[in-house]
């Protein structure tokens, strides 16, 4: 059986989730890690039987590392476009942690040079691995809820304040040099948060009919601004060709969930674990319910490391429909672009 040897640049707390899978694929090795923090270096090589010569205190060393068939690249926002660039010029597949990058006229830049290259690229929207996804799509072009007519999607994580002592809530003290409220590192909840909003309901809006980049239009944008310069909470509007709608939200000030609906003339999907995947709840107008369940004991990272290792095995670089496409990513940062730049 071929093994799928990975790389991994950046090693914060999501690559860490997604490391902790490799043991359960039985055609993926997590070979090399690149860290500038020693002690983060140390501990993943002997939690994860890196060998030494694979731990990497430069990030160029990784690249350059002929053994490695895909980097994951698991930096701050404002380093991913660099590092892309980097393992695409020495052939290297890349699965990047979201957003891609912090703007659209970056995102164009990766995309031009994926076109002179042969290699696999996505975006590492987990989501879309979940079964919950194409349960979704087939609900959809089943008839299930009938023609589309719009969609709610949120996703919001309160990281400004805790709870105290009989529910009362304190202000956290705000770190200016944390990527989540630095401007410079791609902080603000639209681009750490929004960008999944936004990509579900392009994924949604897409099954109707094929979208452009130009097709999408953003109303009724609202946001508000944090101590440091970066968006805290927002809302706004997407406008498809069809008529089809989606209010999208993204909050750090907010526990908003993450909790979806989708609704047609027939009826509505509720999905109340949009990011991490759950059961769905199926609604026709009758208020009747019917509820899909999924396998718990199996994580999202591990349907994605599978996805992908069985692109890379068959030599295929294009994603599988409903995986990330470089052009939704380019669609969908062009969203994000325009709900920043308001």
């Amino acid at each position: 059986m071929k093994i799928v040897n990975w790389g991994i640049i950046g090693l914060g707390n999501i690559a860490y989730r997604f490391s902790k899978n490799f043991k359960k694929v039985e055609n993926a090795k997590l070979l090399a890690v690149s860290s500038k923090d020693d002690n983060k270096l140390q501990k993943f090589g002997e939690e994860f039987n890196i060998e030494k010569k694979f731990l990497f205190k430069d990030y160029q060393d990784l690249v350059f590392c002929d053994d490695i068939d895909i980097i994951y690249i698991a930096l701050p926002n404002s380093l991913h476009k660099k590092w892309v660039l980097q393992a695409i010029e020495n052939k290297k597949n890349v699965l990047v942690e979201k957003p891609a990058t912090i703007n659209f006229p970056d995102a164009k830049e990766i995309r031009n040079s994926l076109k002179k290259n042969s290699i696999f690229f996505s975006e590492a929207f987990m989501y879309r691995y979940h079964p919950q996804i194409n349960s979704i799509i087939k609900m959809i072009k089943n008839g299930k809820i009938g023609r589309l007519l719009s969609m709610e999607t949120c996703f919001g994580i309160n990281v400004l304040s805790k709870k105290k002592l009989f529910f009362f809530e304190k202000k956290r003290k705000i770190d200016p040099t944390s990527r989540l409220f630095n401007k410079n590192l791609g902080g603000g909840c639209i681009l750490d948060l929004g960008c999944y909003p936004s990509s579900f309901s392009l994924l949604i809006g897409s099954l109707i009919n094929e979208i452009k980049i130009n097709d999408l239009k953003l109303v009724n944008i609202f946001k508000e601004i944090g101590e440091t310069g970066v968006d805290i909470h927002s809302s706004a509007e997407l406008l498809f060709p069809s008529g089809f709608t989606s209010k999208i939200y993204a909050s750090f000030k907010k526990n908003l969930g993450n909790k979806s609906i989708i609704k047609g003339e027939k009826g509505s999907i509720i999905v109340n674990n949009t990011w991490l995947g759950g059961d769905i709840i199926l609604c026709d107008n009758d208020n009747s319910e019917q509820i899909i369940r999924f396998d718990k004991d199996k994580n999202i990272y591990r349907y994605q490391i599978e996805e992908i290792n069985k692109n890379l095995i068959n030599g295929s670089y294009e994603t599988n429909f409903p995986i990330m496409s470089m052009e939704e990513t380019l669609i969908n940062m062009k969203i994000v672009d325009d709900w920043l730049n308001y």
